[in-house]
């Protein structure tokens, strides 16, 4: 109920850009026309950070943590303005198209919110996400679905702690859902194409975690989608050529993912 009223309000009252924070400009799920562009130019790119953890999987990101991404970002993670799941939805489709051939099944593993974040935020932000992205990758022309086989257990907030120290708090705090609630560690291994998706890759340890233990119980981990980096390399071969989505027309403010596309200049 908290977030439909936040919904409302986001539409009755004068609400800023959720990205460059400008006000009493016409809006469009939460941002101004200038960043919706922004966002729309963004180009997926591979990314590690510096060093990679142990297990790191191979990772594609949308754009780097600044600028209207961030905004857009922090306002949808912390300030629970949750219509802006639909366009971030579709920039995270455009990552996870990069390792999900059109004809073959894709599963999207976000990674777990902790049952006291996910209260804070009105719901785990990152299953409404990939959900999101879900649907634009189905209308696309993807057999994409999501699973949830991971729970995260009580941890501290990571922004106060040193690399050793998330690292360490990642293997502590992320399991394979018990068979008591739905999932074996032994499961079925998932077909097709499996990804996992975040919000933000910093130090890498969050998704390196996620890799073991899903690779652990057999599921074989294709890569990493998420939306932004805080630290970035650039496209690790010339021939990466990810798939960028179109806008359908031009009162479009944020693109559509298109399964039969290769790079596009848009």
């Amino acid at each position: 109920m908290l977030g439909l009223l936040g919904d409302l309000a986001d539409l009755v009252l004068p609400a800023a850009c959720a990205g460059c924070g400008v006000e009493r400009v016409p809006l469009r799920y939460g941002v101004c026309g200038p960043c919706a562009s922004d966002l729309e130019a963004l180009r997926p790119f591979r990314t590690a950070p510096a060093p990679p953890p142990p297990g790191f999987p191979p990772c594609v990101a949308v754009g780097a943590y600044e600028g209207p991404l961030r905004g857009v970002l922090l306002a949808y993670k912390e300030r629970a303005r949750h219509r802006l799941a639909p366009p971030l939805g579709t920039l995270l489709a455009t990552a996870v198209s990069a390792f999900a051939p059109a004809r073959r099944p894709v599963t999207l593993v976000p990674v777990p919110s902790t049952a006291a974040a996910a209260r804070e935020r009105h719901g785990d932000h990152m299953a409404r996400l990939a959900a999101q992205a879900v649907r634009r990758l189905r209308a696309a022309g993807w057999d994409a679905r999501v699973s949830r086989p991971l729970v995260a257990l009580p941890r501290p907030d990571s922004a106060s702690l040193t690399v050793a120290q998330r690292r360490a708090a990642a293997e502590s705090s992320l399991r394979i859902r018990s068979r008591r609630i739905g999932f074996s560690r032994h499961a079925t291994p998932i077909e097709g194409t499996l990804v996992v998706v975040d919000d933000i890759a910093t130090t890498g340890s969050t998704l390196a975690t996620v890799t073991r233990r899903l690779e652990e119980a057999e599921m074989q981990v294709a890569g990493a989608a998420v939306l932004a980096a805080t630290r970035l390399r650039r496209a690790v071969s010339d021939d990466y050529r990810p798939r960028v989505p179109k806008r359908r027309k031009p009162g479009d403010q944020l693109s559509e993912t298109r399964g039969d596309a290769g790079a596009s200049a848009r």
